[in-house]
């Protein structure tokens, strides 16, 4: 790891990133394409030493309260982050500043914070993004090998429905050859059933390849999938856009089942909830205080 202090840390959406970098290996990730300019090498984990006094300076200087989410470039539960506790310090002030807060994570590291979590839920919304991909977990520990498995994260899941904590899934990336089977859809979608998420974001079955990821995914797809390289390279080149050829019947089978099971699974409505700030009054309050 290094360090180096930043001149910003919300972005004009409100976002932010504690860290760049990661360790977690997904062989996928889009996060070391190179239009994102990190001038660094990927596991060696970028920590903004400044970063919670610029958060504290900002918060304070909000004109509206507003939803602040984080993980969209790096799982903020990264490993250091046991030893940092910057994430821990970060939801201490949006929860004292009485703002919302919302993250994308594949770690079961987040229950160490789930006392934060309710109060800010509690208060104002909070509301945990988790990315689920594999429903078996030997196949998860191939392609997300430094993370929590899928029972892992869905019995983080379930901690969450019984504090009371709305729950988003990415469903997302589906790996042609992979993981886009029946089995696996349904697997990951009886999971968001019981763990009763709110929603579930889905582009359609396939993944998205650029510069610099690109190239990492393949050169794992040579190490964990023999001949499948070719495979790609020959279907798809160096599209952007990595479709399935299951795409349709996948996505009419996940449409059916989140419509029967009442969880949203429509992108805009989800994104539109998430980034909605919603204050508690104080009848409510008071009533979850009570209970």
């Amino acid at each position: 790891m290094h360090f180096v202090k930043a001149k910003g840390i919300l972005s004009p959406q409100n976002g932010m990133n504690l860290y760049r970098g990661c360790l977690h290996g997904c062989i996928y990730c889009d996060s070391r394409s190179k239009c994102y300019h990190m001038e660094h090498a990927f596991e060696d984990i970028e920590v903004k030493e400044n970063a919670i006094e610029l958060l504290e300076h900002a918060l304070k200087h909000k004109r509206k309260k507003c939803m602040i989410g984080t993980g969209s470039m790096t799982d903020p539960y990264i490993p250091l982050e046991l030893e940092l506790e910057n994430v821990r310090k970060a939801l201490q002030l949006i929860y004292q500043y009485g703002f919302g807060f919302t993250l994308i994570t594949k770690s079961n590291r987040i229950l160490r914070d789930i006392d934060l979590l309710q109060k800010i839920n509690e208060k104002t919304k909070c509301v945990v993004q988790m990315t689920l991909t594999t429903y078996d977990d030997d196949l998860c520990r191939k392609i997300e090998p430094n993370v929590s498995t899928t029972r892992e994260r869905f019995e983080v899941l379930k901690q969450l429905r019984d504090a009371g904590i709305p729950t988003v899934v990415w469903l997302t990336p589906i790996l042609p050859f992979i993981n886009d089977t029946e089995e696996n859809i349904t697997g990951i979608l009886d999971m968001c059933i019981e763990a009763k998420v709110y929603g579930i974001i889905c582009f359609g079955m396939g993944l998205t390849l650029r510069e610099g990821n690109r190239e990492y995914f393949y050169d794992q797809l040579d190490r964990l999938f023999p001949g499948l390289k070719a495979k790609y390279i020959q279907m798809y080149g160096n599209q952007y856009i990595i479709g399935s050829s299951e795409n349709d019947r996948l996505m009419k089978l996940f449409h059916q089942k989140c419509f029967k099971n009442g969880i949203l699974h429509n992108n805009e409505q989800i994104f539109q909830y998430l980034h909605t700030f919603e204050e508690k009054n104080a009848a409510e309050q008071l009533s979850l205080w009570n209970l």
